[in-house]
């Protein structure tokens, strides 16, 4: 299968697993460039990973290349993928797709109108944790799920010196943290139709340390929530709840559960590719609760994968899994949620999206299968 030659958009800190997964693990893809706001990192990464530096207008006119990874903050996120869809590539993108849902619903209609493919992160739902999960629920093991929970919890003033975009619009808790959670719940439940919940910036102006200058105090001013809690329906009738605070402590303690009419699964880090999966069975002592074997790949870090399986779904001509419907109907929710509080009712969901469909069983990160995904 042809190979597709890839140019990556932003070279921070969350580049060098992608690059290293693109580069070693997915034969579909060719990386061949790199660029950066910041011409040095650009430079600094294509010698480590032996591509070439350029500039985004560069790329833009390689006509070789088909696809862009974009690894940029939000709210360049936009421009960006509006650009690299005009010039006729096809386009994965880190989380959030856009910060305003009227800008992402413009990108889907370009990519649709041009025949496009716009993947968005995040990909870890094709881990090897929730593809167990997902298998688990279509054999029904649970029988029918009538309800959810997630939940996370960490120390965000710990993250505002690293990563200064968390301060921004569309970086918020909920777009860059809950939106895993969400993700893992839509790609296995389906879509969701209405929500209600309520949001808050704790101490919206704060004082910092930079990272490198510790010494240093800076005040920054924050753009979105770093608190949200919410209540969801699905078109299935299940109901499920969240909670995700960035006003706690570290380590983070996430909690996805998935409950049935049959027993009860326990999940892992929505934001981890791996983890372990637990179900409960009725009458099931907590000492005898089972450790569900897990069959399918992608238990390290493999960001990634869904750039991967867009270029695969391309050469075949499928439907991709991390769809741009799927992640504009996870950014409604988030949205919805933040619309409630401000209307203090609930709100309803008018997107749609087609559910994943399920990763081979078997199927591991060493496998050099062509289209192995697909």
């Amino acid at each position: 299968m042809e190979k597709m030659k890839t140019a990556v958009v932003g070279c921070g800190k969350i580049s060098d697993i992608f690059f290293q997964n693109m580069i070693n693990r997915f034969e579909i893809l060719e990386v061949v460039s790199c660029c950066a706001t910041k011409v040095e990192h650009a430079k600094e990464k294509a010698e480590k990973y032996g591509i070439r530096p350029a500039t985004f207008e560069e790329i833009l006119a390689d006509a070789s290349i088909e696809l862009i990874v974009n690894l940029t903050p939000p709210e360049a996120h936009y421009d960006i993928i509006k650009r690299a869809l005009l010039a006729g590539k096809h386009v994965y993108t880190e989380k959030a797709m856009t910060s305003t849902l009227e800008e992402a619903k413009e990108l889907m209609e370009i990519a649709d109108e041009k025949g496009l493919y716009l993947a968005s992160a995040p990909d870890t739902f094709l881990g090897s944790s929730i593809q167990t999960v997902k298998k688990l629920v279509e054999s029904g093991a649970i029988g029918t799920i009538t309800g959810c929970h997630a939940s996370i919890n960490r120390d965000i003033d710990k993250l505002y010196p690293i990563f200064r975009f968390l301060t921004q619009r569309g970086a918020g808790i909920g777009m860059d943290l809950g939106i895993y959670y969400l993700t893992a719940l839509c790609s296995i439940m389906g879509p969701v139709t209405d929500v209600c919940g309520m949001t808050r910036t704790v101490r919206p102006v704060r004082t910092i340390h930079p990272e490198n200058n510790p010494e240093e105090e800076v005040t920054i001013e924050i753009h979105n929530e770093n608190q949200m809690t919410g209540t969801i329906r699905f078109v299935s009738g299940a109901m499920g709840t969240m909670n995700f605070n960035g006003n706690s402590i570290f380590p983070e303690q996430p909690q996805l559960i998935l409950y049935g009419t049959e027993g009860i699964i326990y999940m892992s880090n929505a934001n981890d590719f791996g983890g372990t999966v637990k179900l409960q069975k009725e009458n099931t002592k907590e000492s005898d609760i089972q450790t569900v074997p897990v069959n399918h790949g992608f238990s390290s870090d493999s960001r990634g994968v869904g750039a991967a399986d867009l270029a695969w779904s391309v050469r075949k001509g499928i439907p991709c899994r991390a769809s741009k419907e799927m992640a504009y109907h996870v950014m409604e929710i988030l949205k919805g949620i933040e619309k409630s509080m401000e209307l203090r009712q609930f709100v309803e969901i008018n997107s749609t999206f087609a559910l994943p469909t399920l990763l081979p069983e078997g199927f591991t990160e060493e496998s050099k299968e062509e289209g192995a995904l697909n």
